[in-house]
């Protein structure tokens, strides 16, 4: 990810357009500058202009600093952001020591780091491990427009991704502070004290952890999210060793056997051998008719967090799908809709395919980033009903 040009501009008296292209790379890095916030830096900067700076007539470096600080960033998590997009933009040997005093600027694969070098042809690349707010920069963009590199990123944070499941109560019992009275724990105790019951032991209901499935839309529309999903879900298996991933095009198939490698790319090419309808047409109302008759109803979405990740693209009658979407619905504990174009600007959900399933799920959400796919996993482990409260039932 370049957030600065090929070659960093020099401070000089122009600082407008200066500004103006900060501004600009602080976007290209999602950070939110306001509407005229470039024209506001050029008034602050103007009313900044008398602290001394390193050349007659030129602002200070502390002062040009502050004054795009205050007013290109707004929210306070895009301070770190801002400090290494500025440090980027303008000259790092020349700024460093006054901006940034004592820390050690990032340096990106495609930055040159500025040094004695003659020719500036022949600066050589640095090359450093990519700080904490890239990630998070990573985090929130669309994994659709991402390049080679920052895919390999993105693959690095789905497989640390923390994956927890929903929790049930089961029929067995443990000891406990809450629950029936242990009768036989009461008697028992009672013989030491000749008879009677000093203490009262209880034991409640042991917590259970429900089985979690994905069915992963793979035809044509999801090929761009393919790859991400495929890597959440072998996390999520390998986490989980309940959990159930199928993908669904013109056909369904069964993965979960392909995700049980500790190794990504194995499984990506095992799940790639199994999937003969890959990037093909989108048929989900009957790969989910397959499913409840297969595997639904004889006990894989009995009571399970049932995840479909798709975009709503029916080829098939959307009122199939709308009728087993009812069907699963009544098996499942919850059922989760992910959609990539959900977070779009101006997106609503038309699609006939949408239309007859939504009535039907239980929570609606994004999957575009990484971040979408964080507070994925935050709604399947939120699905846990250990009393009244929680999920929709037991």
């Amino acid at each position: 990810m370049s957030l600065a040009p090929a070659t960093a501009p020099a401070a000089g008296p122009d600082l407008t357009a200066e500004l103006t292209g900060l501004g600009d790379a602080l976007r290209r890095a999602g950070v939110d500058v306001p509407a005229g916030a470039a024209r506001a830096a050029v008034v602050a900067l103007a009313a900044l202009a008398g602290t001394p700076g390193p050349g007659a007539g030129e602002p200070s470096r502390g002062a040009t600093y502050w004054a795009a600080r205050l007013t290109l960033c707004s929210r306070p998590d895009d301070l770190a952001v801002f400090d290494e997009v500025f440090a980027l933009w303008f000259d790092r040997a020349a700024w460093a020591a006054d901006v940034r005093r004592g820390v050690t600027l990032p340096t990106y694969r495609d930055v040159p780091v500025p040094g004695d070098q003659a020719d500036a042809g022949d600066v050589e690349v640095a090359s450093a491990p990519p700080t904490a707010s890239r990630l998070e920069v990573l985090r929130h963009r669309d994994v659709a427009a991402l390049d080679a590199e920052d895919r390999a990123l993105v693959a690095h944070l789905l497989e640390r991704m923390a994956h927890r499941p929903a929790y049930r109560r089961s029929r067995r019992t443990r000891p406990g502070h809450h629950g029936r009275v242990d009768l036989r724990r009461v008697v028992r105790e009672a013989v030491r004290t000749g008879g009677d019951p000093v203490h009262w032991p209880r034991r409640q209901r042991r917590p259970r952890p429900r089985r979690t499935v994905v069915l992963l839309d793979v035809s044509g529309s999801m090929r761009r999210y393919a790859e991400t999903y495929l890597l959440f879900a072998h996390a999520l298996v390998r986490s989980q060793p309940n959990a159930e991933v199928f993908s669904l095009g013109t056909r369904l198939t069964c993965l979960t056997r392909a995700f049980r490698s500790s190794d990504p790319q194995r499984s990506t090419d095992e799940v790639a051998r199994r999937v003969v309808d890959w990037s093909g047409g989108t048929r989900l109302g009957e790969g989910l008719a397959v499913f409840l008759d297969r595997w639904g109803r004889r006990g894989t979405a009995r009571g399970a967090v049932v995840v479909v990740v798709s975009d709503g693209w029916e080829r098939g009658d959307a009122s199939l799908l709308g009728e087993q979407m009812e069907q699963l619905h009544r098996l499942a504990h919850r059922v989760v809709w992910a959609n990539p174009n959900r977070a779009r600007p101006g997106f609503a959900p038309r699609t006939a395919g949408l239309v007859a399933a939504l009535p039907h799920v239980d929570a609606f959400v994004d999957g575009h980033s990484v971040a979408a796919l964080e507070a994925l996993t935050d709604e399947i482990a939120g699905s846990t009903r250990l009393g009244t409260a929680g999920g929709r039932r037991a």
